[in-house]
């Protein structure tokens, strides 16, 4: 597959999961408090990735995530010349996101821009980014497992969508939910503030929660093929 088309095809979905994913959050509202709000972003984000894995997954992979991305480089599934094409590809995708938020919704919405959450008592950069290492971990881990047989592939949009769906119920509450540095730092760039200071927590720490999760698989993965 041309690099190029790939590239387009991330910029594509990532733009989608930004515009509905935080869009849903703008239109809504995603604190734990808002009830239904909760749970229709935690669904708008899973959703964005079940539509874009059926749509454009046979050409890029469909990894809309600089977190994924690094998971298969680590993996030897992605060259380096594609992984730095991906992630810029995403960035450019959350960046589009972004401006048609802003147009929407009015360019003091927001974003759906991730932070630490008020309602969370203990909530410490520390423990955010512990929680953004664990979910982004198990979102990952889960991705490389369904993706990793050729018989999942009916099932794996689905599968990975669910669980986006899944650490966004849990994550809502106490820091947002990144799980995808692509997917924070330009809405944080656009909102500033507070969400901005914050933003290292939600690259470093789903680059570390991909990682630690493309090595468990390969450790996994050797154990059972011995």
């Amino acid at each position: 597959m041309n690099s190029a088309k790939k590239y387009i095809a991330e910029i594509i979905g990532t733009f989608v999961l930004v515009t509905l994913g935080c869009g849903t959050a703008c239109a809504v509202g995603c604190d734990s408090a808002s009830g239904s709000g909760y749970l229709l972003t935690a669904l708008a984000f899973g959703l964005a990735i079940v539509a874009m894995a059926y749509s454009i997954g046979n050409i890029s992979g469909c990894h809309v995530n600089p977190a994924v991305s690094l998971a298969m480089l680590i993996r030897k599934q992605l060259s380096v010349k594609d992984f730095i094409g991906y992630v810029i590809a995403q960035l450019i995708g959350a960046a589009l996101g972004c401006v048609v938020l802003g147009v929407v919704f009015g360019f003091d919405c927001g974003f759906g821009a991730n932070q630490i959450q008020e309602g969370w008592t203990n909530g410490t950069a520390g423990g955010a980014l512990l929680v953004e290492i664990v979910l982004t971990f198990i979102f990952v881990l889960a991705i490389i497992g369904v993706t990793s047989k050729m018989e999942n592939t009916a099932v794996s949009g689905l599968v990975i969508g669910l669980t986006l769906t899944l650490v966004h119920i849990l994550g809502i509450a106490l820091t947002g939910t990144s799980v995808n540095p692509a997917r924070s730092l330009l809405p944080a760039i656009f909102a500033g503030g507070e969400a901005l200071s914050q933003v290292w927590i939600f690259i470093v720490g789903p680059l570390v929660g991909g990682a630690l999760a493309a090595v468990v698989y390969g450790a996994l993965e050797s154990k059972k093929d011995a």
